[in-house]
């Protein structure tokens, strides 16, 4: 698709999950165990044709989404004529009412007019779903829209999506504004963060926003010149999530327990490509009991596991029980623990704490590298 470059944006920089927040971005969250959240969009754009990508960094703590970023080139992105590039914006400080998705545009403009591609393809960076990019670039250029966007029609908008954007359309699928879902009503249009529009009129809006409002996002420019713009929206099937809060990043793992959503996201014709960890297989030693669990390389299981997302390199001994949780990356739960309903982070250890167990309405967090 060398009609469109790539941006995967920073529009989620306003949520906070807390605890996890304090030492990644969200888009480098550890997800299904194996992957990180910023590979299902980029890996959209690389399945989709898109060889030129642009990553959005606003967050004052990258280091962790810089390293597996790396090159670029765990994502099949042609290395002759395509390119995965960072760009930084000023964060100083996270959630300020400055650290907007337009103000990163704004500080990188010349970079995005310097590109030879007709069309932009943007999407969000803290968001789960598989999609074709290229379908949905024809689909903008075959209705002759000015800006084409994704959405996620749910029922629970009371309970989830809180405070992602939400589009109320018009009988011919015609974006009539966009607001906030603050969970008044059941039933919404959730917006996914992904537009698709000419170059020329991306850069009108960045500047645009500049002239009305330091604290404009994309979303907001769009809202304020909805009656000028032919803004329509095409709905997405399948899998989605929006890590947006500690509960949202515990519930999107747990759901993909369930085969058929996991097959809705990850299958062998839209590959997901992520950095891999060359290490042993995962050992389940004799007396190990493991139920409906993902379960990812070089793992030592001893003790039992149910319903769990267990990432690379952890430990579970000798009767310990796992239920209901999502241990990430070199983390250990000791003989005798009972952890239930817990997100485990990042070589933290639960070996004194002999039961540590959480409301599934309100799971847990073990912070990174604590002792418990």
């Amino acid at each position: 698709m060398a009609k469109a470059f790539g941006i995967v944006s920073s529009s989620g920089a306003h949520f906070q999950v807390k605890g996890m927040q304090e030492f990644r971005p969200i888009s480098a969250f550890s997800f299904m165990g194996r992957y990180r959240i910023i590979d299902f969009p980029i890996s959209n754009m690389s399945n989709s044709g898109i060889d030129r990508v642009h990553v959005y960094i606003n967050s004052p703590r990258p280091r962790s989404l810089t390293e597996h970023l790396g090159s670029g080139r765990i994502y099949n992105i042609n290395s002759k004529r395509g390119k995965l590039q960072m760009l930084f914006a000023n964060a100083d400080e996270m959630n300020t009412i400055y650290n907007t998705d337009i103000a990163g545009y704004a500080e990188n403009l010349e970079i995005i007019e310097r590109t030879h591609e007709e069309y932009v393809v943007i999407t969000s960076d803290y968001m789960v779903f598989a999609q074709n990019f290229d379908e949905l670039l024809n689909k903008h250029i075959e209705s002759g829209a000015d800006i084409t966007m994704l959405y996620h029609k749910t029922s629970t908008a009371k309970e989830h999506y809180l405070n992602c954007n939400a589009l109320n359309l018009n009988k011919q699928k015609g974006v009539v504004s966009i607001e906030p879902n603050l969970g008044n009503t059941k039933d919404k249009n959730i917006s996914m963060d992904t537009y698709v529009m000419s170059k020329e009129l991306f850069i009108d809006l960045i500047k645009s926003a500049r002239r009305l409002s330091s604290v404009f996002t994309l979303a907001q420019i769009i809202n304020a010149r909805i009656e000028e713009l032919d803004v329509r929206a095409i709905q997405h099937k399948g899998f989605f999530a929006a890590v947006t809060d500690l509960k949202s990043y515990f519930d999107s793992n747990m759901a993909l327990l369930d085969i058929k959503k996991a097959e809705e996201l990850v299958n062998p014709n839209w590959p997901i490509y992520t950095r891999t960890t060359d290490s042993c297989p995962t050992q389940f030693f004799e007396g190990s009991d493991v139920r409906n669990s993902f379960i990812s390389n070089g793992c030592l299981i001893e003790g039992t596991v149910e319903n769990s997302v267990i990432g690379r390199g952890c430990i579970i001994k000798k009767g310990a029980v796992v239920k209901n949780c999502v241990m990430l990356a070199y983390a250990e739960v000791g003989e005798g623990v009972h952890a239930e309903n817990q997100i485990i982070d990042k070589w933290s250890k639960i070996i004194r704490t002999k039961e540590v167990v959480s409301e599934a309405d309100n799971p847990g967090y073990v912070r990174r590298e604590d002792t418990l």
